[in-house]
């Protein structure tokens, strides 16, 4: 009787252990792109890279759009935020969320690649042979379908391929404010693939379509790999965030917990709906 019940204890162990291995994803056809990735040193968070933050961004604006933004640079240079929405701690949204402004790491899983960050919302990229739906709720990041492509022909993928649509606003390209279309009818791709001499520097190749842009924007990011322990830090926009929207206007929260102006001559918020007392 003992050793029926060893073997049907045996037989049911190997099940559950059959059964495990059954649902553990092939993973060896995927490139290897864990651990922290990170901004080159030095480096600042400007859109385009290889060029300076702000004007020498040399962004395509259509003069619409560049007049907005040139009315945005003013408004930051008398103490206002222009148009960088993001002093709000609403999310960076795509394709800013590519500048990498905090480390991120790749979660590769057969039917979908997460892009995970201690600030931004994570980036699912479908890669299961879905097409974009008909309808879908807009959300800063987007919504990501992705292709894996073996460019070689060693029967393993060596790049990653992104659609990325339906992103909502206000959203803007870095935080001198270069501005994205109100319409939100952005079009975002992008071409991740590893550098062939140096396994820990990536690149992604961004292509912006925009109402906003005269033609596709189009930047290639460079991203290196930590080697060795990483350190990840907690990134929350609204701790301790001392800029107040009220209406229209932005004021700042001063050390001595009260209200002041961000621009010179700025006016007061109305305080009709507070009883202030008779002088």
């Amino acid at each position: 009787m003992i050793r029926k019940l060893i073997g049907a204890t045996a037989f049911a162990l190997a099940l559950g252990v059959a059964g495990a291995d059954a649902q553990i994803p092939d993973l060896s056809k995927y490139p290897d792109w864990s651990g922290q990735w990170r901004r080159p040193p030095g480096l600042g968070i400007q859109f385009d890279q290889t060029k300076p933050l702000g004007r020498g961004q040399q962004a395509p604006l259509t003069a619409e759009y560049q007049a907005i933004y040139e009315a945005g640079l003013a408004d930051q240079a008398a103490g206002g935020q222009g148009t960088d929405p993001t002093y709000r701690c609403i999310p960076f949204g795509m394709p800013r969320m590519t500048s990498a402004i905090f480390p991120f790491e790749f979660l590769i899983q057969p039917h979908t690649t997460f892009i995970l960050s201690d600030y931004n919302m994570p980036r699912r990229i479908h890669t299961d042979g879905r097409d974009f739906p008909a309808e879908f709720e807009p959300n800063f990041a987007g919504y990501s379908i992705g292709q894996w492509i073996d460019t070689d022909g060693d029967g393993k993928y060596d790049e990653l391929r992104i659609e990325t649509r339906g992103m909502r606003g206000p959203r803007s390209f870095e935080a001198s404010g270069i501005p994205l279309h109100e319409d939100n009818e952005t079009i975002v791709k992008e071409r991740f693939y590893l550098d062939k001499n140096d396994k820990n520097v990536i690149y992604d190749e961004i292509t912006t379509f925009d109402n906003a842009l005269t033609r596709p924007w189009v930047v290639t990011k460079k991203y290196i790999r930590q080697v060795g322990p990483v350190v990840w830090f907690e990134q929350n926009c609204s701790e301790d965030n001392h800029q107040v929207l009220i209406g229209k206007e932005n004021y700042f929260l001063g050390g001595d917990g009260l209200l002041m102006p961000t621009k010179k001559n700025q006016a007061p918020p109305d305080l009709k709906y507070f009883n202030l007392p008779r002088r």
